[in-house]
């Protein structure tokens, strides 16, 4: 939602022209076209890889190969931090532009747009941290979680599987117990009649 506040409005009303005489649109940060064409860029990639990692994450449980979870967390790890410092150069050279803007009757017209778009910049920068951080701690709980399941396995490539538990957990003095589906069946097993009809 803020790469959309932070595009949109510089989109819509940071272009402004300088005087009624000249009709062509100027960019409102200081007349720098990079500052808003940057504004606009970091905005739409920040907006379309929220598209893209909402659908990963609604589809990540269906993801079953172990290598693939991992890379698809460390690509959302790696995206947040990407954008986190994308946004932190956007908000950074938005601000300095937007100082160094002299105030005309054009430029007030769209001030208020881009004020909203460098303290959305700042809202992202917070914003896009915090998903790194996330991932992070996602990444880092991966062997301890369903995540990436594989602590059941014991480490050692030449241990023995480890067998199903028996039993009930009541230890009994009996030592031998006659293997499963090997007894022989009585016909007419002790305190069992067969009813007369």
């Amino acid at each position: 939602i803020f790469s959309i506040v932070v595009f949109g409005s510089i989109v819509n009303e940071c272009y402004v022209n300088k005087d009624s005489r000249n009709p062509e649109l100027l960019c409102i940060f200081n007349e720098n076209e990079s500052a808003c064409s940057y504004g606009i860029a970091v905005g739409i990639i920040a907006f379309f890889g929220c598209i893209f990692f909402f659908v990963v994450d609604l589809h990540f449980q269906q993801i079953s190969s172990v290598k693939d979870r991992k890379r698809v967390v460390l690509l959302d790890l790696g995206f947040s931090g990407f954008l986190s410092f994308l946004w932190f150069v956007a908000f950074c050279f938005l601000a300095n532009q937007w100082q160094w803007t002299t105030m005309s009757k054009g430029v007030s017209q769209g001030a208020d747009a881009a004020r909203a778009a460098i303290t959305f910049s700042f809202f992202s920068i917070i914003v896009w941290v915090a998903l790194a951080v996330k991932a992070l701690q996602r990444y880092r709980l991966g062997t301890d979680m369903s995540l990436f399941a594989t602590d059941q396995f014991a480490t050692d490539p030449n241990a023995a599987y480890p067998g199903y538990p028996t039993g009930s957990g009541i230890e009994t003095t009996e030592t031998y117990q006659s293997p499963p589906f090997t007894e022989t069946l009585d016909t007419n097993p002790k305190g069992y009649q067969v009813p007369a009809y």
